[in-house]
């Protein structure tokens, strides 16, 4: 076993490092602060949308879903960069496999709105 702390203090220091994680996020990647952005508006939004219970966990979590990856693809980008600045292939390929993740996710919020979106008014 691990020493060091366990439960609720493990859970305080845990909280406290997902804060200190977000906060860098934040002040660090211009993409966080766009996706946090729309996610805020289109969260606003989905409430004044005639939809049901299931259709709009689906519009949210699909927004939290795109600044999740985001945040796992800049993290990645971080350990890419803190291993080296020299060209190489696979740091060029994690990235690129990072950015396409996030533009996946991006593809599915998309099309989850726009198939709710549909539904509603056409």
């Amino acid at each position: 076993m691990k020493p060091g702390n366990t439960g609720v203090v493990r859970i305080v220091k845990a909280t406290g490092y997902s804060m200190q994680g977000l906060k860098a996020a934040w002040q660090n990647e211009a993409a966080i602060r766009q996706e946090i952005c729309l996610l805020v508006l289109l969260t606003a939004i989905s409430f004044f949308l005639p939809v049901s219970f299931v259709e709009h966990i689906l519009l949210i979590a699909s927004l939290f879903l795109v600044v999740i990856v985001e945040l796992l693809n800049s993290a990645l980008e971080a350990v890419v960069d803190r291993i080296g600045s020299e060209i190489h292939e696979l740091s060029g390929r994690a990235k690129d496999i990072g950015s396409a993740a996030v533009f996946v996710s991006l593809l599915l919020a998309g099309g989850i709105w726009l198939a709710i979106l549909f539904k509603l008014y056409w």
